[in-house]
């Protein structure tokens, strides 16, 4: 899941969340789904950043950096 599929879950959860009102829920709780489109989004945008993070190049975080000391031999 990319970071701009996380941030549309989150978007779309926020606005069944918050925004929409229904007069006769039956079946399913829209609110319910929002909440949990907010949660999916949520934990797919963290994965996302530490993956992108992980795979930077510039970045030394994840990365182990071995160091050899060699000694002088007469």
């Amino acid at each position: 899941m990319s970071i701009g599929v996380s941030i549309f879950l989150i978007a779309v959860g926020a606005i069944l969340k918050f925004a929409v009102t229904v007069q006769n829920p039956e079946g399913f709780d829209l609110n319910a789904i929002g909440v949990i489109l907010m949660i999916v989004g949520a934990i797919g945008l963290f994965i996302s950043l530490l993956w992108a993070s992980r795979a930077a190049p510039f970045g030394t975080w994840g990365r182990r950096e071995t160091v050899v000391h060699e000694r002088d031999v007469l």
